[in-house]
């Protein structure tokens, strides 16, 4: 079996940089984007299976990214992780409104990523 392509969402580049060893550490492929526009046309030309994305980006911020995935047929049924450092209620609920499968803020612990990423990609929609 192939290993599973994650498309990391982030303009923080340590940030990515970080993320990409520890899910490489995994034994998943990295793919990485550093504003909205950079995601949406990776996204569409790379199809991963999964997607981490950040909230606070330039250019396009998450939530448009998120919908604008989320409401396409293509791309829909691709999992989508908010990372972000917006912890309010109302941010997650936007989240979730726009699509986002799961929500998790920073700082965060690297374990609860990695298991909400495996049971992302295990529930079938991979």
């Amino acid at each position: 079996m192939s290993k599973a392509k994650i498309l990391i969402v982030d303009d923080e580049k340590s940030l990515v940089e970080t993320l990409t060893i520890r899910l490489e550490a995994n034994d998943y492929e990295v793919l990485k984007a550093y504003d909205g526009r950079e995601a949406l046309e990776k996204a569409k030309e790379e199809k991963p299976d999964l997607i981490i994305l950040d909230i606070m980006l330039p250019r396009i911020d998450g939530y448009k990214v998120c919908r604008m995935l989320k409401f396409d047929e293509k791309y829909r049924k691709i999992p989508l992780i908010m990372f972000t450092a917006r912890a309010q209620e109302s941010d997650k609920k936007l989240g979730h409104e726009v699509g986002a499968d799961a929500y998790i803020t920073k700082p965060f612990e690297p374990e609860e990523l990695l298991s909400k990423i495996e049971e992302l990609l295990s529930s079938g929609k991979r």
